[in-house]
């Protein structure tokens, strides 16, 4: 008897870039969604921060539990989340639970940042706000290999490019292209 060996299938590493456009995408819709509630006023809004916390779950959990390990800002920019395991990537969406996780880490960096947003004119140190978010994305910097930030660590995830989207990214590149050519001529 002989064991052979099966070829892992190769998932493409996303792009920082292109990451970092999916999650702004996400945040914009779940705090466009959020700021209905707001009153104008400086300070921290209870009901602004639960109804972003809500609109974020349904957003980034079960959004992409649901739809093949995408959410509408992955979606736009051909990314998915699968699950890792012993390392290697799996070719499955991650559990609810894994995905609970993960989004809750980065929720939170992104719930605070939406309070930088409401209150960055009364108080312009909340710009610090923005720390946690940065340190917890800035480590898929430091991780050449794997380009996991640490919540992808902490549930073990991995964000791979995907075939399946909407490349707002790659249109956009053509649209600007076209327009740098239609200006040169």
């Amino acid at each position: 008897m002989t064991i052979e060996r099966v070829s892992e299938k190769h998932y493409p590493k996303a792009e920082l870039g292109r990451r970092g456009m999916a999650l702004g995408l996400d945040f914009l819709v779940a705090w466009l969604i959020s700021s209905v509630l707001g009153s104008g006023n400086p300070g921290i809004q209870f009901a602004q921060i639960l109804v972003f916390a809500i609109a974020w779950l349904i957003l980034r959990v079960l959004v992409v539990y649901n739809n093949q390990g995408q959410s509408l800002g992955r979606w736009a920019f051909d990314l998915k989340v699968l699950e890792v395991e012993d390392g290697r990537i799996v070719s499955r969406i991650p559990e609810v639970q894994a995905l609970l996780k993960r989004e809750a880490i980065v929720g939170l960096g992104a719930l605070l940042v939406s309070i930088v947003l409401g209150n960055i004119r009364a108080n312009p140190t909340a710009i610090l706000l923005v720390l946690p978010l940065a340190i917890d994305c800035g480590a898929a910097f430091s991780d050449t290999q794997m380009r996991q930030a640490l919540h992808d660590r902490y549930a073990k995830t991995f964000i791979v490019s995907s075939r399946r989207g909407y490349s707002l990214d790659i249109k956009f590149k053509r649209l600007v292209a076209n327009v740098r050519r239609n200006v040169r001529r």
